[in-house]
């Protein structure tokens, strides 16, 4: 008889499942209450808030708040009914298929009506198995789960070493040879964990010496870089070269949703080859209605990215004149790297956020290597100087207790 599938769950919750009996609805799942903005409630008490993707302040904007609620009371969240290629397409999908390609300079774009899925789809929708992957090792986990559904050979290099890039397509190149096939090598725009953009000028520039197309992973960087928040292609003066660009609305956009951008043929087969759309209901129209009033806002209102990028500088030169380390980043997204294990991590999480209100995400093993703390921080253009200083004052603080090992005996308590 084979043994109960279920058994194994009491033993192994896996690598953060071992942590909920004393991290859920704390450290893991808490509840952020209220208006999404720079400041947040959390168990009961006013939190600055820097665990929020809402970059360019969208999630409450009056213009958008008004769109959204007429499309929801107009339409529900029903409509349309169905996946895209049977009952769920609309003249108002095209629109913002249309604005949305004109906008990143691509020939076509196609809607996602989630980004996770999407993208994983549009990897095994682009590749045979006949193809190689060659992709960044630090992509994030949707790409990772979309290579795994390829059945034929991928390569992988280390994080945006063109060195070991360069090992790899050449890897791939004899591979192809071999099986006939073709390379998709797939980087992100910006690497979400620890801010740096990825090395796209100079992946491109092997395309000189081989054969293959890139698709970019754009989330982070569509609405915070380029000219009018292109994006990361224009940011680094390679648009042109990105063979398929995605981009969510999850993060600048404050909805949700996604596209795909590319030449018109390129984007056409995917329309008619992407699983996740093919056998997944359409993008609500008030998700629809709304995204298209978000675009216009980011196209028309430069001055929210101008502010995003004000605070950020001011909180990235506060914290490093203050002696931390926030690694490479190029973007917004600001790491703060110290050392530590998890449970310290916790408890000066707890810390911070009881003693001084502040609210940010925690990653520490087996999301990064033991030893190490990051404590991440997204500005937003909602964020003030106060909000900055404080957090400053607050994480000096905390630094001293993290040395001088108070959390690590309170550590020892919760283990």
């Amino acid at each position: 008889m084979a043994k109960d599938l279920f058994e194994r769950f009491t033993q192994d919750k896996g690598p953060l499942g071992k942590w909920a009996e004393i991290g859920e609805g704390y450290y893991v799942f808490p509840k952020l209450e209220g208006p999404i903005s720079n400041r947040m409630v959390f168990n009961g008490k006013e939190v600055i808030t820097w665990s929020i993707n809402d970059y360019l302040g969208l999630a409450n904007h009056p213009e958008v708040l008004k769109v959204d609620g007429e499309a929801a009371l107009e339409f529900g969240m029903a409509y349309p009914m169905g996946a895209r290629m049977m009952s769920g397409h609309t003249i108002i999908h095209e629109q913002l298929e249309r604005e949305c390609a004109e906008f990143v300079d691509k020939e076509k774009a196609y809607l996602l009506n989630f980004g996770y899925q999407g993208i994983m789809s549009a990897i095994d929708a682009l590749v045979s198995k006949n193809d190689i992957i060659v992709y960044d090792m630090d992509t994030h986990a949707c790409i990772i789960d979309g290579v795994r559904l390829h059945p034929g050979k991928r390569f992988v290099y280390r994080h945006n070493d063109m060195e070991s890039f360069e090992k790899n397509i050449k890897r791939a190149t004899r591979m192809a040879k071999k099986t006939g096939g073709g390379i998709l090598v797939i980087s992100e725009g910006v690497f979400g964990m620890r801010g740096e953009q990825g090395r796209l000028r100079e992946i491109v520039a092997f395309k000189k010496e081989y054969n293959f197309r890139l698709l970019v992973d754009d989330a982070h960087g569509f609405g915070t870089l380029g000219d009018n928040g292109r994006g990361t292609g224009f940011e680094q003066g390679i648009q042109d070269d990105i063979d398929v660009y995605f981009a969510t609305f999850a993060k600048s956009m404050a909805g949700f949703g996604a596209f795909l951008a590319g030449d018109k043929d390129v984007i056409k087969f995917l329309q008619y080859n992407l699983r996740s759309q093919t056998f997944a209901k359409s993008l609500p129209m008030a998700m629809v209605k709304g995204a298209l009033k978000r675009l216009d806002i980011i196209r028309n209102s430069p001055e929210l990215k101008d502010k995003l990028w004000e605070n950020t500088r001011a909180l990235q030169s506060g914290l490093r004149n203050a002696g931390f380390d926030l690694g490479t980043t190029q973007t917004c997204i600001t790491p703060v790297f110290l050392k530590g294990e998890m449970l310290e991590a916790m408890a000066m999480v707890n810390d911070l956020r009881e003693s001084y209100q502040i609210f940010c995400s925690i990653v520490a093993y087996p999301v990064i290597p033991k030893g190490l703390i990051i404590l991440r921080l997204i500005p937003t253009t909602n964020h003030t100087q106060k909000d900055i200083d404080q957090t400053i004052t607050a994480f000096i603080a905390i630094r001293k207790l993290l040395e001088n090992g108070t959390y690590k005996k309170i550590a020892a308590s919760m283990g």
